[in-house]
C-alpha cells in the first residue's frame, strides 16, 4: 500500500527559503496590521470600547498564517489572479470580524451604536468564518494551480517573451 500526498501539497515541497521568508514576513505583517488597530494585540495607540471576543486572537493568528502562506504563493509570479482578490476580501472580512463593533466608523455611521452592538456584533463570528474560508480557498487554489501549470516568471515589460509562455490560465 503506497501513500500519496494530495496534489496541492507537492508545490510546497518545491518552495525555497525565499517562499518561507515571504510567508513569515507577510504573516507577521498581517498579524500586526490587523491586530494593532483592532486592539486584539494590546497597544497604547488604539483602544476598544467593547472587549475583544475569546475567538478574536485565534482568528487573527489563523488569518496571519493563511495570509502569509497565500502571499508566498506569489513569489516570482508577475500576474495576480482572482485568488489574490479573494484573499484580500478574506483578510478584510477577518479585520471586520475581530474589530470592536462600535469602534468601526463605517458600521457606526450605518447602524448607530445600538445597531452596531445588536446587529453587527452578532454577525462578526460569521464574518470571521467567511474570511478564513476565503483565505483557505485562495491558498488551496493557488497551490492546486501551481501544481497543474507552470506560473510565468517576472519578465520586464520591454523584454520579448516566447509565444505561449503565459498560456496557462488559472482555473
Amino acid at each position: 500500500m503506497s501513500f500519496s500526498l494530495p496534489s496541492y501539497v507537492s508545490p510546497l515541497r518545491q518552495w525555497t527559503g525565499v517562499h518561507f521568508t515571504v510567508a513569515a514576513l507577510a504573516g507577521i505583517a498581517t498579524y500586526f496590521l490587523l491586530g494593532v488597530p483592532t486592539d486584539v494585540v494590546n497597544n497604547r495607540v488604539f483602544g476598544r470600547s467593547i472587549e475583544s471576543t475569546p475567538w478574536s486572537m485565534p482568528v487573527l493568528i489563523a488569518t496571519a498564517i493563511l495570509s502569509g502562506l497565500l502571499a508566498a504563493t506569489y513569489v516570482g509570479v508577475s500576474v495576480f489572479d482572482s485568488t489574490a482578490k479573494m484573499g484580500t476580501i478574506g483578510g478584510a472580512l477577518s479585520f471586520f470580524a475581530i474589530g470592536c463593533p462600535v469602534c468601526n466608523k463605517l458600521v457606526l455611521i450605518a447602524l448607530g451604536t445600538t445597531g452596531a452592538i445588536n446587529y453587527f456584533g452578532p454577525i462578526q463570528p460569521y464574518l470571521a468564518f467567511a474570511g478564513l474560508l476565503l483565505l483557505t480557498w485562495a491558498f488551496m487554489r493557488r497551490l492546486k494551480n501551481a501544481g497543474s501549470c507552470a506560473l510565468s516568471p517576472i519578465v520586464p515589460h520591454n523584454t520579448p517573451t516566447s509565444e505561449g509562455e503565459n498560456s496557462c490560465v488559472q482555473q
